[in-house]
């Protein structure tokens, strides 16, 4: 039964971004409620933080609740950061019906990824689940660029930009560590691919290319093109010691160059 917020279609709107390297207290006790709530008992939640963190079950601990709740609790708000997401990939897969360690309630879709992801928007988390596996989440305009770019280099038949798109964002969103001069060699890689492809010039680097190339981008934007190609090739490729690039400066590039692949694909 929907209730009167859904029936009036009222819903708080979705949260700046201000948690991405962290799994905050109420996030790892929502996460125990909501696996709760799509069928996981106490016990089979012990076991599998029990097992993964290498610690041993209170054998005091014979009730589901209040006792091994608590101890699920307090062994999951003690975890690295890290280890919350991925329990909650973990929990994402509807268990077999005849897992003991689950008692769905009545049957219907399984709702537990619907329920994380509208947490993470409302609370400004930067990741989302998509088919089960947690990726980076970005601002609207930044989710856009990426997924237009992908989808109009796999329309255009450009198989290999599509491609480096998606190794930027597994960068973007690999555990606990981002590899973010990984994100962005891809990034680039992409809209290199793309302009070398439209101009049929498959030797030349991005650079040089755009030398060759001064109008596939209005003046004076085409200037601002060579500079991120520089930072890229400075931060990206020739990585020195003492030399730094943050995930913000990553995520930034990611997405302009996303973008920028798109205006090359719509253009031509």
């Amino acid at each position: 039964m929907k209730t009167f917020s859904q029936r009036q279609g009222l819903d708080l709107p979705d949260a700046e971004i201000t948690v991405r390297h962290d799994a905050p207290p109420w996030l790892r006790d929502l996460v125990v409620d909501y696996a709760y709530e799509s069928g996981w008992k106490p016990g089979s939640l012990r076991t599998i933080l029990c097992r993964e963190l290498m610690e041993t079950p209170n054998p005091g601990n014979w009730s589901d609740f209040p006792n091994i709740d608590f101890e699920v609790r307090e062994l999951l708000q003690k975890a690295p950061w890290f280890f919350v997401y991925d329990l909650i990939e973990r929990l994402c897969k509807r268990p077999d019906p005849g897992f003991r360690g689950w008692n769905p309630s009545p049957q219907g879709p399984y709702e537990f990824p619907d329920k994380v992801n509208r947490a993470f928007r409302k609370k400004g988390v930067g990741w989302q689940l998509v088919d089960g596996q947690i990726q980076v989440r970005g601002p609207e305009v930044f989710e856009h660029a990426l997924s237009t770019a992908a989808d109009l280099a796999a329309k255009t038949g450009r198989e290999v930009a599509r491609a480096e798109l998606h190794e930027a964002l597994r960068d973007l969103s690999r555990l606990p560590d981002p590899d973010v001069t990984g994100a962005i060699r891809h990034a680039m890689a992409a809209l290199e691919c793309v302009a070398r492809d439209i101009t049929s010039e498959p030797s030349l680097t991005l650079g040089d290319w755009l030398k060759r190339n001064q109008d596939a981008f209005p003046a004076p934007l085409n200037l601002a093109v060579d500079k991120l190609w520089g930072y890229a090739s400075e931060y990206g490729r020739h990585v020195r010691e003492g030399r730094t690039v943050s995930f913000e400066e990553a995520e930034l590039v990611v997405g302009v160059s996303a973008s920028l692949t798109v205006y090359l694909l719509r253009k031509t």
